[in-house]
């Protein structure tokens, strides 16, 4: 049984994790004020400053074909514990080491069983929400200038 618990709180991390990462600097920066002003963020420590480096891409010919390297991204990691014991950790694009900070704390919180429910309700969905309207939104915008492509096709021996 506790198997099965650890491995859907393992797929619930994945998941916070991932919207963590892509979340705007400005809607976590404003989560943590709310925090802050509620007395809600706990003491930490580092275990690893944000830092940043480079990770190389790879990809697929026709997505199963041969790897080759795509190019070279920019990114930022840390890794924080908290005076309670949870250790949060992030890895963002690009160079925001607060961006970096802040989702290795709201993922360090998250793993608190006695915030979670919380949690997830001033960020986690509304920050799943946000994603999905952008995303949303650029589908439109793409749609709406999406060009159709047709060939027509000649009869054998008709002039070009």
């Amino acid at each position: 049984m506790w198997h099965a618990v650890d491995e859907a709180l393992r797929e619930a991390r994945r998941d916070w994790m991932g919207l963590l990462a892509r979340a705007p600097l400005a809607f976590l920066e404003q989560w943590a004020r709310t925090e802050q002003l509620a007395g809600a963020l706990p003491a930490r420590t580092w275990l690893r400053p944000p830092e940043t480096g480079l990770v190389m891409l790879r990809a697929r010919a026709g997505g199963s074909g041969e790897r080759f390297n795509l190019g070279e991204m920019t990114i930022t990691r840390c890794a924080l514990r908290l005076d309670s014991g949870e250790v949060g950790i992030a890895y963002v694009q690009g160079r925001s080491a607060r961006k970096a900070e802040l989702a290795a704390l709201a993922d360090a919180l998250l793993q608190r069983a006695e915030r979670r429910e919380a949690l997830r309700a001033r960020l986690v969905e509304p920050l799943r929400a946000r994603l999905a309207a952008e995303a949303e939104r650029a589908a439109r915008k793409a749609q709406a200038t999406r060009v159709e492509f047709f060939t027509l096709a000649r009869a054998p021996g008709e002039p070009t």
